[in-house]
């Protein structure tokens, strides 16, 4: 549940969390979702064909594959993945992040696999 004008600890969110790759809507900021979730293993490839993705690693390391090169994050780092890019997160250990994303950000975009989450089960 979004609540405004309160304040959200991120770690507690996360802590919340009980699925890997689900992400869990905790904040919105005009047409942004603010999402917690954990990871470990692989996701999928995919990319998002009109949104940008922002990654930030809270605990843990998370790659990200991308066609040409991988990026390694870590606690405190974020990138922004563009819209267009196909790319793969991959956790070897568990990780917490935060993803910014706008409203219409589907989960894999176009991949559909028993990974993809919808909105209305990321917004608990």
């Amino acid at each position: 549940m979004i609540i405004s004008g309160n304040s959200t600890n991120i770690e507690a969110a996360l802590a919340k969390v009980t699925q890997y790759w689900s992400p869990q809507v905790v904040g919105q900021v005009n047409d942004q979702y603010i999402k917690v979730a954990k990871l470990k293993g692989e996701l999928m490839w995919h990319s998002h064909a009109d949104e940008d993705e922002m990654f930030m690693v809270v605990y843990g390391v998370l790659k990200i594959q991308l066609e040409d090169k991988d990026i390694i994050l870590r606690s405190g780092e974020f990138c922004v993945i563009p819209k267009g890019i196909r790319h793969n997160p991959v956790a070897s250990e568990e990780c917490g992040i935060v993803l910014i994303e706008t409203v219409t950000t589907l989960h894999t975009g176009d991949e559909v696999s028993a990974r993809t989450v919808p909105i209305e089960m990321q917004l608990g």
